[in-house]
Order: C-alpha cells, then sequence, then structure tokens
C-alpha cells in the first residue's frame, strides 16, 4: 500500500487552516501532519515534520508565505509548496515561483481541485492557470530575457533598482517584492556601492537611461 501524501497547512486564519485540514485528512491518500499560524512557524515545522506538500498561504504575520517558501525550498528542494492566492494575482504568483514554489491554489477552491493539485505538485509537477502560461514560460527560461543593462548587479538588485527607477520609496518596493524594508536597504546600500553612485537621485537617472523603470 502506497504511504499517504503528508501535507503541510500554513495559514493565519484558524477556521480556514482547520477546515481545510478537516477536508483533507479524512481522505486516504492524505494525511495532513502540521498546521502552521504563520510563515516563521511555518519554517520551523517544515523541518519539522518534512511534508511532502506544504499549502501555503501567502499574506501572514511574522514572516510572509513568500519569504517562508524560499527558505524552505533552500533548506528542502523536494518539497512541493502551492501559495494560496485570492485570485489569479501574476505578482503574487510568479513571485512565489521565483522563491520556489510550484503553483498555486485559490482559496475558495473545491476539494477535487485541491487534491489535484497537490497530486500534481507531490508527482513534481506545476500547477498554474492558463492566463499565466506566457508569463511562467518566461519566468522559467531566463536564458531567453535580454541581457541585464547592469551585469554587475545581481538579479534581484536589478529588480529592486528597476522598482527604484518607477519612483516607488522603500516601503512600497518591499511590498511588491514580499521582502522586508531592512532587506531593500541592504539591497540599496549595494546597488549604490556597486553602481559608485552618491545618492539615490543619481541611480535612478541611470537606471532609466538605461531602460529601466518604465513598469508604472
Amino acid at each position: 500500500m502506497t504511504d499517504p501524501m503528508r501535507v503541510m497547512i500554513a495559514d493565519d486564519h484558524p477556521v480556514f487552516r482547520d477546515g481545510l485540514a478537516s477536508l483533507l485528512d479524512p481522505l486516504p491518500e492524505i494525511e495532513v501532519v502540521a498546521r502552521a499560524a504563520d510563515g516563521a512557524e511555518a519554517v520551523v515545522m517544515a523541518a519539522e515534520h518534512r511534508p511532502d506538500v506544504i499549502i501555503m498561504d501567502v499574506q501572514m504575520p511574522e514572516l510572509n508565505g513568500i519569504e517562508a517558501t524560499r527558505t524552505i525550498t533552500a533548506a528542502q528542494p523536494d518539497v512541493g509548496v502551492l501559495v494560496l492566492t485570492m485570485g489569479e494575482d501574476d505578482g503574487t504568483v510568479l513571485a512565489a515561483l521565483r522563491a520556489g514554489a510550484r503553483g498555486y491554489l485559490r482559496k475558495g477552491a473545491e476539494q477535487d481541485e485541491i487534491v489535484r493539485a497537490l497530486t500534481t505538485v507531490h508527482g513534481g509537477g506545476v500547477v498554474f492557470g492558463a492566463s499565466l502560461a506566457a508569463r511562467i514560460a518566461e519566468v522559467l527560461a531566463p536564458a531567453s530575457r535580454p541581457e541585464r543593462p547592469f551585469p554587475e548587479l545581481t538579479e534581484r538588485e536589478t529588480e529592486i533598482l528597476d522598482l527604484i527607477a518607477t519612483g516607488r520609496n522603500n516601503g512600497q518596493i518591499a511590498q511588491a517584492l514580499f521582502l522586508s524594508p531592512k532587506t531593500i536597504r541592504n539591497n540599496i546600500t549595494s546597488i549604490l556601492s556597486k553602481l559608485q553612485a552618491t545618492d539615490r537621485a543619481e541611480v535612478i537617472i541611470r537606471a532609466r537611461d538605461a531602460g529601466l523603470g518604465q513598469g508604472d
């Protein structure tokens, strides 16, 4: 007999978290091995329980689901993470994929849809809606992207520089990339140093001259 799929649920809303567990745990092919109330707890429980698949909410206290996914998949590359979204939010799903997730589930999905998604991810596949296929293909094929205008910067630093060039402040950048304000500040310090720029205004001018900052 095949062992049941070991599933962990991370969501800060107890009614949803426990309700989803009650929906899945009675199924013979699934065993809910842990329930986490925030991202930090999810990281600890993932290391302790070693689930096969994690259903991960994005907006959680302590540590958001994107950062928790990044930490967990770095330590456990074989774990499958499905992020929970309210809808087909391109930005959230792409950020989750970059962090190591293998797809997403919409809150309110039917039981059979959830089970199919879990089974697909457990088998090594990815789960996403048809409307996201083109953008996800772009994410999964970095070689097809044009060369970055500032090759001395890391991909993350270039991403942050692009948002700086749109005129966003540190808080807005942190929210857009699901990173902490401290991480954003550290990256900006590195960008200034690598580009030998004296201040943020100079960085914005140089970035826009190079074609960045066209997103807004």
